[in-house]
């Protein structure tokens, strides 16, 4: 597919029926720069009218507020085949309001119309990595994995959970999330599971039997009965099999509470399954995770939390032209040093 270069360009694409049943861009339409605002695209056409199309600028782009940077590797794969040189923070990095994260010096021509899609790239990524670290800060050693996938939509799902775990999440639950990130897929099981079977020991077994050694056994117990009461007998029936139990009480009974996490502890405990972990999920974010951890939670399921983060504001900015220093008014002209910044191109 062709780079779009003018308005004409965008006139003349057409979208076939077939590309409308979903509503998502895939790899070739964001290359092509189908996924950016139009006026990047009327500027070039001005700017080529002026014979000024190709004149060599510098950009740099900063953010408004801190956070975990994520996004530079997919910028690079957009920016590969033009002819600019890029410095960037790299990812994963932490950084400041206002400092500059990435330098984009080139033609103008090279780089114009992907300035939003470029942005886009940088600005939810870094916003779900941001709110991924906070909730690593909040399990204090402990493990958490990222089960956003639900609460985006499916074509951007899978950046989200690779974000996550930039951000400091053990593992993600997204099937294609996980095989870019050449890694294994990690989940429990749904409460619809057990509604089908009819009775959480039941399925427990048979989940028991079918997987394979090494998988890690975690069973949801609040489905049917009481959580202690399904915690013990799922203890029982799957021994030294079972890894950890699964809290994921609605809020309609409480939610997953403190009181909840200690009961269910002790009673392990008590009657000699102090090998079995306590694994919480359920609307879970920094503080309601450290009252849990201290109650005796052991591990975390955390979607909302980070799926539901602002993308972090990116701006971009020229900062030369011609070499010389400029800024539109309210911003000091010429380039913004980080002696972070490592080149990528």
């Amino acid at each position: 597919m062709e780079t779009i270069k003018s308005l004409k360009d965008v006139e003349n694409y057409k979208v076939s029926e077939k590309d409308k049943r979903l509503f998502s861009a895939n790899h070739e339409e964001i290359m092509s720069g189908l996924t950016t605002d139009v006026y990047f695209v009327r500027t070039l056409d001005i700017l080529n009218h002026m014979g000024l199309a190709d004149t060599v600028v510098t950009a740099e782009i900063f953010a408004r507020k801190e956070g975990i940077f994520v996004g530079i590797k997919e910028v690079m794969e957009i920016l590969k085949d033009k002819d600019v040189e890029v410095w960037a923070l790299e990812e994963g990095k932490e950084f400041k309001p206002k400092e500059t994260l990435v330098r984009i010096t080139g033609k103008y021509s090279e780089f114009a119309i992907f300035e939003a899609v470029i942005l886009g790239c940088l600005a939810s990524p870094s916003g779900w990595a941001t709110a991924a670290k906070e909730i690593k800060e909040a399990c204090e050693g402990k493990p958490f994995s990222c089960f956003g996938t639900r609460h985006l939509h499916p074509s951007v799902s899978p950046v989200m959970e690779r974000a996550a775990l930039l951000g400091g999440a053990g593992s993600v639950s997204n099937i294609l999330a996980a095989k870019k990130m050449d890694m294994k897929p990690m989940g429990t099981l749904p409460h619809s599971s057990f509604l089908i079977a009819g009775d959480t020991v039941k399925l427990a077994k048979v989940y028991d039997d079918i997987m394979p050694p090494e998988h890690k056994r975690i069973v949801l117990i609040d489905t049917y009965k009481d959580e202690v009461e399904e915690a013990l007998r799922v203890a029982e029936a799957l021994g030294k099999n079972l890894y950890a139990i699964r809290l994921d009480t609605p809020s309609e009974r409480g939610g997953v509470r403190p009181e909840l996490v200690k009961e269910v502890k002790v009673n392990l405990e008590l009657k000699g399954y102090d090998w079995v972990k306590i694994f919480v999920s359920g609307g879970l974010h920094p503080e309601k995770i450290k009252i849990l951890s201290e109650a005796g939670a052991d591990a975390f399921g955390v979607g909302s939390y980070i799926s539901g983060a602002p993308a972090i504001d990116m701006t971009m900015d020229l900062k030369e032209v011609d070499g010389k220093p400029v800024a539109k008014r309210g911003r000091l002209p010429g380039i913004v040093e980080n002696d972070r910044l490592v080149k990528m191109k």
